[in-house]
């Protein structure tokens, strides 16, 4: 696939994210060939669809076809959640938009390390997505508001927290981009989650009291990006796990040739 179809798949798929979310959007997906991809060519579709849900608001149940299954998935503090194909009742404090519901635990079979750093992967592109969006409308708002007579984006102080910010960000995605195995999944995930985190905190400051009402897309992704964090292990769970692999192994292999 070259450039240009890459760009129009992505761009027909964000057309589908921008005007539908939750089982309709996994219906029209699944129209526009998401399974037959997921099949043929992961190493595409999964970081253009997971990134897209990010950046648009968007979401559906697609961590259930990485998975191959629909089980209870696990969530930070030993937690287990289902990420259910229909919409649910309020129970689902998690994210009031999200169909997940909270179990109290999970007898069954552990995943595979496979799949399970299949779908951290896929998790971090996500949180790598609306990461970027969260900078995105930081960075509007800071171009537009002016105090002094000049855009606050001119000030030192959020200068540097969108510097912070976007460098986070572009670290994640260098991560997930070379991440193949257990270890360095886990790594990629923590650093998408470290980086949302770290969009959400700043972006808020950026913002200011706009940035806290309902009515602010801010809000959405800043929530999302917390319940996203705590999937298949939070950015400070995984970190501390990747610590305990490089230990047993007494090494720190080489992620990638530079």
């Amino acid at each position: 696939m070259d450039n240009d179809e890459l760009l129009l798949l992505t761009e027909t798929f964000r057309k589908a994210m921008t005007g539908s979310s939750g089982p309709e959007l996994d219906a029209a997906l699944v129209e526009l060939g998401w399974t037959e991809m997921l099949a043929e060519i992961p190493e595409i579709a999964v970081p253009m669809v997971f990134r897209l849900l990010g950046e648009t608001g968007a979401h559906a149940s697609v961590i259930n076809d990485v998975i191959g299954a629909y089980i209870p998935l696990p969530f930070a503090g030993g937690s287990w959640v289902v990420w259910h194909r229909k919409s649910i009742a309020t129970g689902a404090t998690l994210d009031f938009e999200l169909p997940l519901e909270v179990v109290g635990s999970c007898s069954g079979t552990p995943l595979p390390t496979a799949t399970l750093a299949a779908a951290q992967r896929a998790i971090g592109w996500w949180l790598v997505g609306t990461s970027r969006t969260m900078l995105s409308l930081a960075r509007e708002h800071a171009l537009s508001r002016t105090q002094f007579g000049k855009p606050v984006a001119g000030f030192q102080a959020i200068r540097h927290k969108l510097a912070e910010t976007y460098v986070a960000i572009e670290g994640a995605e260098a991560t997930l981009q070379v991440a193949d195995d257990e270890l360095g999944s886990i790594l990629a995930k923590a650093a998408a989650g470290q980086a949302a985190l770290t969009a959400a905190k700043h972006c808020q400051q950026i913002l200011g009291g706009i940035g806290f009402t309902e009515e602010h897309d801010l809000q959405r992704h800043i929530k999302r990006a917390h319940v996203l964090d705590g999937l298949f292990g939070s950015a400070r769970e995984l970190t501390r796990e990747a610590g305990a692999i490089i230990r047993k192994q007494g090494f720190a292999p080489r992620l990638v040739d530079l």
